[in-house]
C-alpha cells in the first residue's frame, strides 16, 4: 500500500476515514492547544484574600526545623548516652530547613526568644507543582 492522502483505512467499524481528514482534524498542533486550554480550565483560581482561605485555617500540619544531619551506623547509635555530641552536617550560621508536614518550604535562623528557641524565616522555597 502506497502512503498517498487519498488512501483510507478501516476505524474497527463500517466507517473509513481518509488520511486528509485525519491530518486536517488531529495534526499535533490542535491537540497541543486543545490539551493545554482543558488543562487551563481544570487550575482553580488562586485566593483573592483571606476569607477565601478561611475553610482550611483550622487544618493542623506538623512544622519541623532540621539543624542538620548525621549518619551512623546502630552499634555506634546504641554506644551514645548522656553528653554524647553527634556532628551534624551544618556549619555554625548556616541556614535550617523548615518542613511543613515533611516538604521542605523555607530556610532560616535559630533565634532565642525569651527562654525559647525559635525560628526566622529568611528565604521561602517554591516548590514545583507536578
Amino acid at each position: 500500500m502506497v502512503d498517498t492522502p487519498e488512501n483510507t483505512f478501516e476505524a474497527g467499524s463500517e466507517e473509513e476515514l481518509s488520511l486528509n481528514e485525519l491530518n486536517e482534524s488531529d495534526t499535533p498542533q490542535h491537540n497541543l492547544e486543545e490539551r493545554i486550554s482543558r488543562f487551563n480550565e481544570e487550575i482553580p483560581e488562586k485566593p483573592k484574600s483571606s476569607a477565601e482561605l478561611e475553610a482550611v485555617y483550622d487544618v493542623p500540619v506538623q512544622v519541623s526545623a532540621v539543624l542538620g544531619k548525621s549518619s551512623m551506623q546502630v552499634h555506634q547509635l546504641l554506644k551514645l548516652g548522656r553528653g554524647a555530641v553527634v556532628e551534624l552536617d551544618r556549619k555554625i550560621g548556616e541556614a535550617i530547613d523548615i518542613y511543613v508536614n515533611n516538604r521542605l518550604v523555607a530556610r532560616g535562623e535559630v533565634v532565642v526568644i525569651e527562654d525559647r528557641l525559635g525560628i526566622t524565616m529568611t528565604e521561602i522555597i517554591k516548590a514545583e507543582r507536578n
